[in-house]
């Protein structure tokens, strides 16, 4: 099973996304980071990749935003089930 998959947001999504990135900005994120993050929400990710402290203290349960060393400790246990 492939998990991996590409998600293009388009122009017609921008006011959903600016609504998701204004939610995300009320945590102290700057705008354009929330931006980025509400593209992945709309994509349906699991992770967002990210080592700037200030994004990290986000919170949602839409989206988990981890660290890269977090992301493969989750990934490997996921793995070794």
């Amino acid at each position: 099973m492939n998990m991996n998959e590409s998600f293009y947001v388009s122009d017609d999504r921008n006011e959903e996304t600016i609504e998701i990135a204004k939610e995300i900005m009320q945590s102290g994120t700057k705008d354009m980071d929330a931006l980025h993050v509400a593209c992945a929400v709309l994509a349906s990710c699991d992770f967002f990749i990210t080592t700037d402290d200030r994004l990290l203290k986000y919170q949602s349960p839409k989206i988990q935003i981890v660290t890269p060393g977090e992301f493969i400790r989750r990934w490997e246990v996921q793995d070794n089930g």
